[in-house]
C-alpha cells in the first residue's frame, strides 16, 4: 500500500474531536460483510433542575473548533441534530484556524464574547483551565455514570474536563511478514506480554538486508536495510510509556513538576537503541506524530506502537495486520490519551451547555467514530455490559478482522486494568504544550545519536520545569 498522507491521517483523527466527518462518520458502510448498525436512539436531555430558560425560547450556544471544511460540515450535523432533539438550547458551531485558537479564545474572553463550549487540545486542558479560559463545572457530579478515571482531567484533585472517547496504545504487526519469517505473533495477553529483551529478539527475527541476513548474520549489512522489525512511535506523549514501563516517571503525579528520573531517561535511551544499537527499527526523528503510516503502513516495517485508534485505518488499508499487547521493560505499563470537548467560562449559559456536552459525550450519540473504529467508549458500563461490549467489538467490521477476542484483551481489558494503564501527563500537568515544543526538537539528538537521552534532558530539565511552572 502507497502510504497515505498526512493530511488523511490529521482528517481522520478529527474522528477524535467531533464524531460526524468525513474519515468514516457512519456515513459509508464499513469494509467487511456486516452492515453498519442503524443510528442509535438519541435521549431526550434530562429535565432543567430548576427555572424555565426555555420561557422565551431557546437559548444560543456556540460550540468553536478548529480543522478544516469537512470537520465543519461535520460538526454542523451534529449540531443540527441535537437542536432537532430539544428546545432548551439552539447550537451553532463556529470555526477558528487552529494555528490561532488558543490566542483568538484568550481574545474573546478579553472582550467577553467566548464560544460557550468548544474543542480543546489535550495538552493545553489544564493550562487553560488555570488561566481562567474553562469553567471548571464538574458536567457528571448528579449523573448515573461519569467518564472513566484515567480520561478525566484534574488540576490538584478537582475536575476539569473527561475525553469524549478513551485511548490506549498497542502493538501492532503485520501477520504476512511474521508468517513468512516463521515467527509466533505478538501475545494478546498482559500476562504473556513480551519481555523488551524478547521484543528485541523478535524484532532482529523479522529485520532483513538486501540479502536476507538478519542481524544475528555476520554478513548483516546495516546500511541496506529493506525491512525493519520494530518501530516504536517516539512522538512525546507516546514516548512517556516507556519511561514508566522503565520503572520511572516524566511528570510528579501532583502535575508540579518535571521528574524525568534516570528509569525515565533509560527507558527513552532503550527507545532509541533500537535503531542506534540493534539495527531493528528505521531511523525516526519524531519531528511529526506519523507513527503507523511511517512504519506498518509503508510496508517495511513488521510491527509498531500506535494507538487504539489505528483500529480505522483498516477503512483505506490493504495489510493484513493484527494487534498484541505492548512489552515491557520493567514493568507493564499502558497510557490512556482522548480528545476533551469543554465547557469555556464565558458561557452564559453554563446548565445548557452542559447538557449538550453531557449529550454529546454519551456513547450512544458519539458511537460513529466507535463504529469506524477511531476511538472506544468512555464509560466503564461500556467494557463490563456484555451486549455494549458485542455491540462496539464484535459487531463493528474493522474490529473484528483483527479478532474480536484479540481485540478486546489488547484495546479493551487493559483500559480498564488500572494497575498497569495511567493517564498520560495531559490529564494532571500544565503546559504540555508548551514542553512538547520543548522536548520534540531536542530528543531528536537523542534518535540521531548526536546526543545521550541524559545529555538531551539534562540541556533542557530547567526550560520544561519553567513550562510547567507557567
Amino acid at each position: 500500500m502507497k502510504k497515505v498522507s498526512k493530511i488523511i491521517a490529521l482528517l481522520c483523527m478529527a474522528a477524535l474531536v467531533f464524531g460526524v466527518v468525513a474519515c468514516g462518520g457512519g456515513t459509508d458502510t464499513p469494509q467487511g460483510d456486516a452492515p453498519p448498525p442503524p443510528p442509535p436512539p438519541v435521549e431526550p436531555p434530562p429535565e432543567p433542575p430548576s427555572g424555565d430558560p426555555t420561557a422565551d425560547g431557546p437559548v444560543n450556544i456556540v460550540f468553536s473548533l478548529w480543522g478544516d471544511e469537512a470537520e465543519l460540515e461535520g460538526a454542523q450535523a451534529t449540531a443540527d441534530l441535537w437542536n432537532s432533539q430539544q428546545d432548551r438550547s439552539n447550537l451553532s458551531v463556529m470555526q477558528i484556524p487552529v494555528e490561532t485558537y488558543i490566542e483568538r479564545l484568550r481574545t474573546m474572553a478579553a472582550d467577553g464574547n467566548m464560544p460557550d463550549c468548544g474543542m480543546a487540545n489535550e495538552r493545553g486542558v489544564i493550562g487553560m483551565a488555570r488561566e481562567g479560559l474553562l469553567l471548571k463545572l464538574d458536567l457528571y457530579a448528579d449523573q448515573p455514570e461519569r467518564p472513566l478515571e484515567s480520561v478525566t482531567f484534574r488540576d490538584n484533585g478537582e475536575y476539569v474536563s473527561a475525553s469524549i472517547g478513551a485511548e490506549v496504545l498497542g502493538l501492532w504487526f503485520n501477520r504476512d511478514m511474521f508468517d513468512a519469517a516463521g515467527v509466533p505473533y505478538p501475545p494478546t495477553k498482559l500476562e504473556d506480554a513480551w519481555t523488551w529483551d524478547e521484543f528485541i529478539e523478535v524484532a532482529k527475527l523479522l529485520t532483513f538486508d538486501a540479502n536476507g541476513n538478519t542481524p544475528n548474520d555476520a554478513d548483516f549489512d546495516k546500511d541496506n536495510i529493506v525491512q525493519y522489525g520494530a518501530y516504536v512511535n517516539q512522538w512525546a506523549w507516546q514516548l512517556e510509556v516507556w519511561a514508566l514501563s522503565n520503572g520511572g516517571r516524566w511528570y510528579a503525579e501532583d502535575g508540579k513538576s518535571a521528574v524525568f528520573d534516570d528509569a525515565a531517561i533509560e527507558g527513552m535511551q532503550n527507545v532509541y537503541d533500537l535503531h542506534l544499537v540493534h539495527n531493528v527499527a528505521p531511523f525516526n526523528a519524531a519531528q511529526t506524530d506519523d507513527g503507523w503510516f511511517d512504519s506498518l503502513g509503508a510496508g517495511n516495517v513488521a510491527m509498531c506502537t500506535e494507538g487504539q485508534w489505528a483500529t480505522g485505518f483498516a477503512a483505506f488499508s490493504d495489510i493484513n495486520y493484527g494487534c498484541g499487547v505492548l512489552p515491557y521493560m520493567k514493568v507493564k505499563a499502558n497510557i490512556t490519551a482522548g480528545g476533551p470537548v469543554d465547557m469555556y467560562a464565558g458561557t452564559k449559559h453554563p446548565e445548557e451547555t452542559a447538557e449538550f456536552l453531557r449529550w454529546y459525550s454519551d456513547p450512544e450519540n458519539n458511537f460513529a467514530p466507535i463504529y469506524d473504529g477511531w476511538i472506544m467508549p468512555n464509560l466503564e458500563s461500556w467494557y463490563k455490559d456484555e451486549a455494549l461490549l458485542k455491540r462496539w467489538i464484535d459487531d463493528v467490521p474493522n474490529r473484528a478482522r483483527l479478532g474480536a477476542a484479540e481485540y478486546k484483551s489488547v484495546f479493551a481489558d487493559v483500559i480498564m486494568n488500572n494497575d498497569v494503564t495511567k493517564p498520560t501527563g495531559w490529564y494532571y500537568t500544565p503546559n504540555l504544550d508548551l514542553i512538547d515544543d520543548i522536548l520534540v526538537p531536542a530528543l531528536a539528538e537523542a534518535a540521531s545519536g548526536a546526543k545521550t537521552a541524559k545529555e538531551v534532558i539534562e540541556s533542557v530539565r530547567p526550560a520544561l520545569e519553567a513550562a510547567i511552572a507557567g
